[in-house]
């Protein structure tokens, strides 16, 4: 008999439930070969109590990056993906710090994520690359609003997923007053152009490897009619949640779209680019420097983004175009107790 090779070890930083962080594990666990350790700051974080993972760790509010480090350590993990959006940015960080405790850290570049962590800099960058975008401006004065028209989005400049703060306006006032309430939150507030659903919402995940380019993307067209999809409906417009499920196909000239934007933004990793369609132009609204919460309908779909973005890393493996499973990909919620005595 030959030897088995071991598990590959790999610690997800941040595993809230119906986050990112347990897509993230469901989708090594698919892909098989991995030891997965999963670490949260909240007690009550839902991935700390899955069964699957090899370990868990609560790690500390005051001192994150030692704390994780620490986690890593203790696990004999050397590969550090990010749960979420504030892993990322504290993680990323501190990359210097995890690569002199031998801690590879699997995300995009420094520069990538900061300049899709303010919206205003990134949808500029877009436009003068020649990317068509929504009409987008920072709201300073109600002259702003006549330029995107009527109705339109808005919502903070900086941080993003899961559609927090992102309002319907069809009022110059509304978008006013939603505005203010941004700012008095310490974010700066943009609005944008209303882009209908008519021709599809679109979630699209392209991955970029150093030295590599475009290894290949995957698009769902979102079915915005299920409860848990959807942030806002009415009068008019709809806003779509942190939700993604819909379907899974081939939209060649959709993504040949989305990898272009991937290439302007200077990605080196994963990327998750959010947008609707006019008239076959992808118009992106959001896009995030990292996995998308909907990595697990797509690693079902024959595109495990993590399992192939690891692999790379620690192997030098350069996967092949991925091969699409199309159809309907739908989610729900899971449920768990957790006695008193077990809590971390």
């Amino acid at each position: 008999m030959g030897m088995q090779s071991k598990p590959t070890k790999v610690m997800i930083a941040g595993v809230g439930g119906a986050s990112l962080g347990t897509e993230l594990y469901k989708s090594l666990r698919l892909a098989g070969g991995y030891e997965v350790y999963g670490c949260d700051l909240s007690s009550t974080a839902y991935g700390l109590y899955e069964p699957g993972f090899a370990g868990t760790y609560r790690v500390s509010h005051e001192s994150y990056v030692t704390s994780v480090i620490d986690a890593c350590v203790d696990a004999d993990a050397r590969l550090l993906v990010p749960g979420g959006e504030q892993p990322m940015t504290l993680l990323g960080n501190a990359s210097d710090r995890l690569a002199d405790a031998g801690i590879e850290l699997l995300a995009n570049t420094r520069e990538v994520v900061t300049l899709c962590s303010d919206k205003d800099w990134t949808f500029k960058h877009l436009a003068d690359n020649g990317i068509t975008i929504p009409r987008t401006v920072g709201i300073n004065q109600v002259e702003d609003i006549a330029f995107t028209g009527l109705p339109c989005i808005v919502k903070p400049a900086t941080g993003s997923g899961g559609s927090a703060s992102v309002f319907f306006a069809v009022s110059a006032d509304e978008a006013m007053i939603y505005g203010e309430f941004i700012r008095r939150n310490g974010s700066q507030p943009i609005v944008q152009e209303y882009v209908d659903v008519a021709e599809g919402e679109f979630s699209i995940g392209v991955l970029s490897l150093p030295e590599h380019g475009v290894v290949g993307s995957i698009a769902l067209r979102r079915d915005l009619n299920a409860k848990l999809s959807v942030a806002y409906r009415g009068r008019g417009g709809v806003v779509s949640s942190g939700y993604s499920q819909g379907h899974i196909g081939e939209y060649p000239e959709l993504c040949r779209q989305a990898e272009h934007i991937a290439e302007v933004v200077g990605s080196r990793g994963p990327i998750n680019i959010q947008a609707r369609v006019r008239d076959g132009v992808l118009l992106p609204f959001e896009i995030n420097p990292r996995f998308s919460a909907s990595t697990y309908l797509r690693a079902l779909a024959g595109f495990n983004e993590v399992d192939v973005l690891i692999r790379f890393v620690s192997s030098g493996e350069t996967p092949e175009r991925p091969s699409i499973r199309a159809g309907w990909y739908l989610r729900s919620l899971t449920e768990q107790y957790v006695s008193k005595d077990t809590l971390k």
